[in-house]
């Protein structure tokens, strides 16, 4: 009897300390596998936006790490872009991280304006080669998806009226206008454009941000988790993230198309 409790026992003790270092080689392995992530993006944006050098015209290449260059080349980039964007002939979103502002523009002309606070940016658009970063900023970046704390459009309820003598219809007014406006908007190249509310007072307001965080994180880490199962480096994704007052927020979600376009100037 003894000897088949221990031996029980033992079973137990191999089968807990199998699985803890089965858990923890999953997790060196994860954290290997997380850690080449951003290296792989970063590699792939140096082979797409790589400056080929012209070998009839050498050019020295510590113009390209000039301070004067490097301006000149930020202003062509977002100039490049706003211009692609103008000839669509559609509503898109200019991001000047520089004077921290946001516009909604058609054809060239801004029709609404917003001042951002608290800009933060991925360390691989900030501190990554300008050159490759400015190249691919030269190009609009394309909306692919988005997820968001309010409706893309808002739904408005009539009622019909009893007779024709009642010619005003009662309207179910728009409850997105007391929501907290918080949402990313995923681009065709990886990146990801978090813009939240600035204006968090209300602990309904806090609390709709700390939800709407760890959905977005639990998105990634499945994300992750199913591309580490096949030994598969996760995708990583560059953001920029900003917060702007709810009412400007809340305008440029719902005017920007679900494939609109936008421009970043950094």
């Amino acid at each position: 009897m003894e000897t088949e409790i221990t031996n029980k026992l033992s079973g137990w003790k191999k089968t807990f300390y199998g699985l803890i270092i089965f858990v923890s080689a999953f997790i060196v392995y994860y954290s290997i596998m997380s850690i080449m992530s951003p290296l792989k993006k970063l590699a792939s944006l140096k082979e797409e936006y790589r400056i080929i050098p012209d070998k009839k015209n050498i050019i020295d290449e510590r113009t390209f790490s000039d301070s004067a260059y490097l301006k000149m080349f930020k202003q062509k980039a977002f100039l490049q872009a706003r211009i692609a964007m103008a000839e669509t002939d559609s509503i898109y979103l200019t991001l000047n991280l520089v004077d921290s502002t946001a516009n909604i523009e058609i054809s060239g002309v801004v029709v609404h304006a917003a001042k951002m606070s608290r800009i933060s940016a991925s360390k691989i658009l900030t501190k990554g080669n300008e050159n490759i970063i400015l190249s691919m900023l030269a190009t609009p970046f394309t909306i692919s998806n988005s997820f968001a704390t309010i409706k893309k459009e808002p739904v408005m309820l009539k009622m019909a009226p009893k007779d024709t003598s009642e010619y005003k219809p009662d309207i179910m007014p728009d409850t997105s206008i007391t929501e907290p406006v918080n949402y990313v908007l995923e681009m065709t190249n990886g990146t990801r454009l978090y813009i939240y509310q600035e204006d968090n007072y209300k602990s309904r307001d806090r609390m709709s941000l700390v939800i709407f965080d760890l959905k977005d994180r639990l998105r990634k880490t499945l994300s992750s988790l199913k591309d580490v199962a096949v030994f598969k480096v996760p995708e990583y994704h560059p953001y920029v993230k900003l917060r702007l007052p709810r009412a400007d927020a809340k305008i440029i979600y719902r005017a920007i198309p679900e494939n609109g376009q936008i421009a970043v100037f950094m």
